[in-house]
């Protein structure tokens, strides 16, 4: 953000109140087994608030810790942003991108919910103001995938990336680390995947946070479920940072979660502790993102 425009950016998260084709019937129902009911959103301030207001109250929040921040980034976060038609997605992203203090717009997605006529829009946009497609992804394994319930496979995903490349947007994947099943080997082999088959710009690191509320909290109670230990999460994240190309950038490496909504694994309650220690966990090692790159 800085080498390209000069100075700190805020992401600013906005519910704009879309819904998911596998929630409301369109693919499937009862939405991805590890999604609570605001679909991810769960730390937007403001969320039943009009797209502008949301905007203000969201950089009046971020401005409490960092108040000289002047640009910002429409974030366009929980559930599926582009699952409408065409018109009421444009009518809900110009309520946000046409602030001169907005510079670039996140959309959170899924691969399934880009047909042409949405395409073609963000295209257009994409002239006007910097557009990243963030693709939710999660797993490249099909059995996996159908154990969560997205509700489409691989080759639909690898689609979405070519169709938004070809018109010059960014893309950034989202995978989960420690979904139910996924061996370390797997988890690597899931980032090994999206960076050697897909023309991929970034890529978002998750630890799977088991929610209430959820489906996969009776998987849970069940014990078909196991959460991931500090440890394991730091190691795995090194090991996928290294085999990362250095020029992905990194969106995310662990995520939040709203302390009273977790059930697990608490220690992800402690972001900076994980931060630092994949910091020394990489200084220990002595080496940098991509130097295991294919």
């Amino acid at each position: 953000m800085r080498e390209s425009y000069g100075e700190k950016v805020f992401k600013v998260p906005i519910d704009a109140g879309f819904d998911c084709p596998n929630r409301d019937g369109t693919v499937a129902h009862g939405g991805c087994t590890f999604c609570t009911v605001s679909g991810s959103g769960d730390a937007i301030v403001a969320p039943d608030a009009p797209i502008p207001v949301q905007v203000e109250k969201e950089i009046e929040f971020l401005h409490r810790k960092w108040p000289g921040v002047k640009k910002y980034i429409a974030y366009f976060q929980n559930f599926t942003n582009t699952h409408d038609s065409v018109d009421v997605i444009r009518e809900r992203f110009e309520q946000a991108v046409g602030r001169p203090d907005v510079v670039g717009i996140n959309i959170g997605t899924r691969p399934d919910c880009l047909p042409t006529e949405t395409l073609d829009y963000l295209e257009e946009l994409n002239q006007r103001i910097t557009v990243w497609v963030e693709l939710g992804l999660q797993t490249t394994y099909e059995t996996t995938s159908n154990l969560i319930n997205r509700a489409h496979d691989y080759q639909t995903y690898l689609d979405a990336v070519a169709n938004l490349r070809q018109r010059g947007i960014l893309v950034c994947v989202h995978l989960i680390n420690g979904l139910p099943g996924e061996t370390h080997d797997m988890m690597l082999e899931n980032v090994r995947r999206v960076v050697t088959d897909s023309d991929i710009q970034g890529i978002k690191l998750h630890l799977l946070h088991l929610m209430t509320g959820t489906r996969m909290q009776r998987d849970f109670h069940q014990g078909a479920l196991q959460l991931m230990a500090f440890d394991d999460y730091v190691t795995i994240i090194c090991d996928q940072l290294e085999i990362i190309p250095k020029h992905i950038s990194i969106h995310r490496l662990t995520g939040d979660a709203p302390r009273d909504m977790l059930i697990g694994p608490m220690w992800s309650l402690k972001k900076w502790e994980v931060l630092n220690a994949i910091d020394d966990e990489m200084t220990k090692r002595n080496v940098f993102q991509g130097d295991k790159a294919c």
